[in-house]
Order: structure tokens, then sequence, then C-alpha cells
């Protein structure tokens, strides 16, 4: 249960099945049935058995390392879709995905995460569509560039069609608010997850409004459920901590006196497990030009990143190997 709250920072991780035990066995179950149904998916668009199963394998980890230098962009359309759509499912929490096999429509539709995270993607895509039009070969080159690009950067994949370091700004600007924000809580992408935004969103909230009524009394809620103290506290100081590392961070990269977009982007691609950024990091780039203390900066965000900053922190704590050579000679 520890390991499930680690990873889903919402109001509490309900008990899908009597024992922790089944349940991981069952969204492990899910992960592999989800990854084979894209397997097979992709066999059917033409798509090669390797390059199948290695694109499989990168959209359900959102790991998004191809096999090609042109990463998707050479593939049929049929089989850009397909990844598109299962990035997008990947991005889910999979507790949504317990509930709906357990029939638990109702919790499953109360999730605030999933209305956001799908409002979200439905308005990126509708936006960056109309942004990009001009550029593009009709309605539906634009609208299957901008649909698969979003999936690929909220779900923090990093797989590419297209040079989107290319598109107008405002695109650009909605893809890097998307790195940063990364998909649904417990499920394999990165990024800051949408409930800790909506948390931060609905506090803030709060306060404004304890500030204009004091002696209104009104608690946070999500998906249903009052907020505890601890939960609250747990996301704020997260997110805190996630800003130090991203600034901290780019002071760091920034002596290497690269552009601004380049620096930043470069930070934002590796912390929140994404690949590409913009500028000379763009999807058509690569991170080798960067000094070595640069690319151990950069090296650190990717593991801060993906394992949600506090293990990692915990490794630079004295008192932590203190206390377990204590034990072990207490053992002895």
């Amino acid at each position: 249960m520890n390991l499930m709250k680690a990873e889903s920072p919402g109001p509490q991780v309900d008990k899908s099945m009597p024992h922790v035990k089944t349940t991981a066995k069952l969204l492990y179950i899910i992960y592999t049935v989800m990854t084979v149904l894209e397997f097979v998916a992709l066999l059917l668009t033409g798509l090669p058995v390797f390059d199948s199963v290695c694109m499989a394998f990168g959209t359900a980890g959102t790991g998004g390392f191809g096999i090609l230098n042109t990463s998707v962009a050479s593939y049929p359309i049929a089989s850009q879709w397909v990844i598109a759509v299962f990035m997008l499912l990947f991005g889910v929490n999979f507790n949504v995905y317990v509930c709906l096999i357990f029939r638990r429509f109702k919790n499953a539709l109360k999730n605030d995460e999933i209305k956001v995270y799908l409002s979200m993607v439905i308005c990126s895509i509708v936006v960056i569509t109309i942004n990009i039009y001009e550029s593009c070969q009709g309605l539906f080159d634009a609208l299957t560039k901008s649909t698969f690009q979003v999936a690929s950067i909220v779900t923090t994949t990093g797989f590419s069609t297209t040079d989107f370091d290319a598109w107008p700004t405002l695109s650009k600007i909605i893809l890097l608010l998307l790195m940063i924000s990364g998909a649904c809580a417990g499920s394999t992408a990165g990024g800051l997850k949408i409930s800790r935004i909506c948390i931060a969103y609905k506090a803030m909230k709060m306060e404004i409004n304890s500030i204009l009524h004091p002696r209104e009394v009104k608690a946070i809620k999500m998906d249903g459920h009052n907020l505890d103290t601890k939960t609250l506290r747990g996301t704020i100081i997260y997110i805190v901590i996630y800003a130090f590392i991203l600034i901290s961070s780019v002071l760091l990269i920034s002596f290497n006196g690269y552009d601004i977009v380049t620096t930043f982007t470069s930070v934002l691609a590796t912390f929140n497990n994404i690949g590409p950024g913009l500028s000379m990091v763009g999807p058509t780039a690569n991170f080798g030009f960067f000094s070595d203390f640069s690319k151990w900066v950069l090296i650190f965000d990717m593991l801060a990143g993906r394992l949600e900053i506090f293990p990692i922190i915990m490794l630079f704590r004295p008192s932590i190997w203190r206390g377990t050579v204590f034990k072990h000679r207490k053992t002895y």
C-alpha cells in the first residue's frame, strides 16, 4: 500500500482486492494484456514483428525509445494512431481499470483526475490542430500530428512523428505545459502528475476563499473524498521540492552557455522523463553536446523524476545510512 501511495498522490488508495499482493498481480495482468493488445494491433497495421514488440514495450512503459532515427514518423498512419491511443491509455491511473474490471463504474466516473486528463488532452489537440493547420497537408494530417504529439508529451513517452520544434509558439508552449503536468498518478507516465496539480489548485482556491470568508469552513475533496492534512502537506512539499530541483538544474546547466530554450527544456525533458525538448535538444537532435558535468546533472534529474523525487533524496541523508549500518551491527 505504501508503494501504491507513493505513486498515487491522491486522497487515498483504495484496496481494490483483499490483499495488496493480489492487487499487484492484477495490475501486472492489466499491464501485460494492454501490451499484448497493442502488439497485435500494430501487427494488423502492417508493422514487422520486431518493430511491433519494441514499440509496444516503448509505449507500455512510456519509455519512448524508438529503433529508428525517425522515431515513429516512418511508420504507417494507422500505426501512429494505434501508438497514440495506447499512449493515452497507459497514461490513465491503473486503479481506474481495476474499478472497471470489478464493475465499480461509479468510482471510475468520480475520478477527478481522469476528467482533467481527458479535458487537457482534447483541448490541447484541438488548439494545436488549428494552430498548425496551415503548415500541414490538410485537416487529417494536422489532427494526426497534433494527437500523436500531445499523447506522446502528456504521457512523457517521447515518441515523435514530426519536428514539433518548428511548430508555432502557441503549440510549443502547450507542449511545454504538458511536459510539466504529465499524465495521471498510478500510471506508467512521469511528470508532476495531474492529481498533484488538482490538489494544489483546490488548496489555492480554498485559501483565497478563506480570506474572503474567514468564518466559512470547507474541506478539499478529491474523487468525492475529503483530503486529509497529511496528503495535502505531502503534495505541497512535493511541488516545492520539484520546483527547487527544476530551478537548480536550470542554473547548473546554464554554465554551458546555451540558449535559454535549450537549457530550460533539456531539464524539463529529463526531469519529467520525456526525452526530446526544444531548440538544440529537439526531436531531431540529442544531448551529446553537453559537458560531462551537465550530463551528470541531467542523469540525476532523470532518476529523481522517475523515482518520484523522495527515494533519490533519501540516498543523500546520512542518517539513513547510519541507521542501516547500526541495524546490521545490531543483527550481527
